[in-house]
């Protein structure tokens, strides 16, 4: 009977009490991660942003806005243009009166693709000489463009395989692209202007973020609350200094997409500066935003991922945002 008592009142092992502080401690975060909400948030925005992203997403280029100038206006013509909408990829949206009209559409904004055919097409391929289509391409996203091409050299080879022996002809279709506004394909000239825009979103949501949670995590905050200055000073006083510092980060990385990566920038100088200016007022509101709901600079980080993805991901820097 002694024995049994004096077994009982034993100390705990290591092991078990290695075993009790471990659940101690898993419990005592279980209740933090309850209680805060910055916490619950990482649990449900990576769901929210899977499906979200899943469904959204889309690297196939489909119904291309694209305008035709036809004039031969026959059944071949027609037969071909049929093409184009069959592959999905272009969608006819209106037909120009000259071929001026198809270039303006794209300049405008109002087209991607031009097709330009020849009064002569149906002439050309009922007497065995290749038949001349021009196509142009709106260069200035490098994605579509190169999609969009490649799609339309198939539908050329197609015609040339089934529509020519039909009529026991042996004639291609000569498809002559043309592409505006980045004539030499060049990758940069896309995707280095929204490396600008994203790191100026950068720069500036984490520096106001991290600027305004760093007097939090310091106890200074309160002391600031307290001073006699209005709510209004307090937060312009705390932002303007990130403006100037996001005006000379703009003019850096501008020069440098310019004078480094040779970008041109075709309009007005000014303007781009003042619209970069811009730019970086809401991304200070994004920064003031994260630094209310976070409590120290590690939670800021996060949010500030959180928040910077979808916005990268869904600009259509990265994927064609027509798809979307």
């Amino acid at each position: 009977m002694c024995l049994w008592h004096s077994r009982r009142n034993l100390p705990p092992s290591g092991g078990n009490v290695m075993l009790q502080g471990l659940r101690a401690m898993v419990y005592k975060e279980a209740i933090q991660v309850r209680r805060d909400p910055a916490t619950r948030i990482v649990f449900v925005v990576p769901v929210i942003q899977l499906l979200v992203f899943g469904y959204a997403i889309d690297t196939e280029v489909r119904h291309v806005p694209t305008v035709v100038f036809d004039a031969d206006r026959r059944s071949a013509s027609r037969e071909f243009l049929s093409r184009f909408e069959a592959t999905g990829v272009f969608t006819i949206t209106g037909e120009a009166a000259d071929p001026s009209g198809v270039r303006a559409a794209i300049v405008s904004g109002r087209a991607k693709v031009g097709i330009l055919i020849p009064a002569r097409f149906s002439d050309d391929l009922l007497h065995g000489r290749a038949a001349q289509v021009q196509v142009l391409v709106d260069g200035s996203n490098n994605t579509i463009a190169t999609q969009t091409l490649a799609a339309a050299n198939g539908i050329a080879l197609q015609a040339a395989a089934a529509l020519l022996p039909a009529r026991g002809l042996r004639a291609p279709i000569d498809l002559r692209p043309r592409v505006l506004f980045n004539e030499n394909m060049e990758s940069a000239n896309f995707f280095v202007p929204g490396l600008v825009g994203i790191i100026l979103q950068l720069t500036t949501v984490f520096l106001t973020a991290f600027s305004i949670v760093r007097e939090r995590e310091r106890g200074t905050m309160e002391q600031l609350m307290v001073t006699p200055v209005s709510r209004w000073a307090l937060v312009l006083g705390k932002v303007l200094p990130f403006v100037a510092i996001g005006c000379i980060v703009s003019l850096v990385v501008l020069g440098l997409m310019v004078f480094l990566f040779h970008v041109p920038i075709q309009g007005s100088q000014a303007l781009l500066l003042a619209l970069s200016a811009l730019f970086l007022v809401p991304s200070l509101g994004l920064g003031i935003l994260i630094s209310t709901i976070a409590s120290n600079q590690a939670q800021a980080m996060q949010l500030g991922f959180l928040v910077m993805l979808p916005s990268v991901l869904l600009s259509g820097f990265m994927f064609p945002r027509e798809e979307m």
